[in-house]
């Protein structure tokens, strides 16, 4: 019923099909709530697509029994508040969309993309048994909902939307918190996401270095700019040989960049920075004069190694 021009409120009456599976009502004009008839009695339902709409509210009240969900696309409507505990609830949710938005407060541990929102607070560092978490459910996953070949989604990855469908779902793993408020540190947990091939963390607000991100041995794309990260970029990024886009721009970096990144990394609007492809020139730098003691500590701290704290969010686990 997708791109009908239904206009008008989403019957309550859906709640009375127990054995619906389905339910796509994207692009219309709907207003109003989503039914709590619907996330209660709907026990069956595995896809929900309500995106592009004129929905408001909250996204489901926290007596919802959506247990088998694996598909929730909400991006594109109006809703607000918090994001709801309940979800946790649905196990099998491998996509989720609440991309544009209104949403705001604290993330409920180890949901999925989240970004341009208005979502505060530290990042958790749930996401270090996420991977495996994933692997172990993958079995039964299949067993009781295989992935349809009308099952789609869009993801940015490398700087570019794509659109998803069947099969090709189980070759895309990624995280999306850009455009949001976060604050804190990048956990270390994140490093033990080896298997994402992407992560947008652009337009926030952290402080840190992001030494852990070495360990993303199949990232394809890291996007960090637009933040607060300061120090010198992490030699051990340079192990990242599945890497293909790379962003730090506009972010308080120093030091001097490196020869493998700047093949296909965007570096601009740090002015510390120096080498490839930037215009300034590391042989050109006078040296520093001997340092305060209040200096030397500032240099200290800025090329620390921080350890963060993290939340996550869009993560679409499309996994091989």
């Amino acid at each position: 019923m997708s791109g009908n021009g239904f206009n008008g409120s989403i019957p309550s009456s859906f709640g009375n099909m127990s054995l619906l599976e389905h339910l796509d009502l994207s692009n219309n004009r709907l207003s109003g709530t989503i039914p709590e008839d619907l996330t209660i009695g709907c026990v069956s339902l595995q896809e929900l697509i309500l995106s592009n709409n004129s929905l408001q509210g909250q996204i489901f009240s926290e007596t919802s029994n959506l247990r088998f969900l694996y598909e929730l696309q909400l991006d594109g409507n109006q809703f607000t508040g918090s994001i709801p505990h309940s979800l946790s609830n649905s196990s099998f949710l491998r996509g989720l969309d609440l991309r544009h938005n209104n949403l705001y407060g604290r993330i409920p541990r180890c949901l999925l993309d989240l970004s341009h929102n208005q979502l505060s607070g530290p990042i958790l560092p749930c996401l270090r048994s996420a991977s495996n978490s994933y692997r172990q459910q993958e079995g039964s996953y299949n067993a009781s909902a295989p992935v349809s070949m009308d099952e789609h989604s869009e993801f940015t990855t490398k700087s570019t939307p794509y659109f998803y469908q069947g099969r090709m779902l189980s070759y895309i793993s990624g995280i999306d918190l850009s455009c949001n408020h976060l604050t804190g540190q990048i956990p270390i947990e994140i490093g033990y996401l080896n298997e994402i091939h992407v992560l947008n963390l652009s337009h926030n607000i952290d402080r840190s270095n992001p030494i852990t991100f070495s360990n993303l041995g199949q990232i394809e794309s890291l996007d960090l700019s637009y933040n607060n990260l300061e120090g010198k970029i992490p030699p051990q990024l340079t192990r990242l040989y599945s890497l293909a886009v790379f962003s730090v721009a506009h972010n308080n970096f120093s030091g001097k960049t490196s020869e493998r990144l700047a093949q296909f990394a965007t570096f601009e609007g740090n002015p510390l920075l120096c080498g490839l492809p930037l215009p300034k020139s590391c042989n050109n730098i006078s040296p520093l004069s001997p340092a305060t003691p209040i200096e030397e500590k500032e240099d200290n701290d800025s090329s620390a190694v921080q350890i963060w704290i993290f939340i996550e969010l869009r993560m679409y686990k499309f996994n091989a």
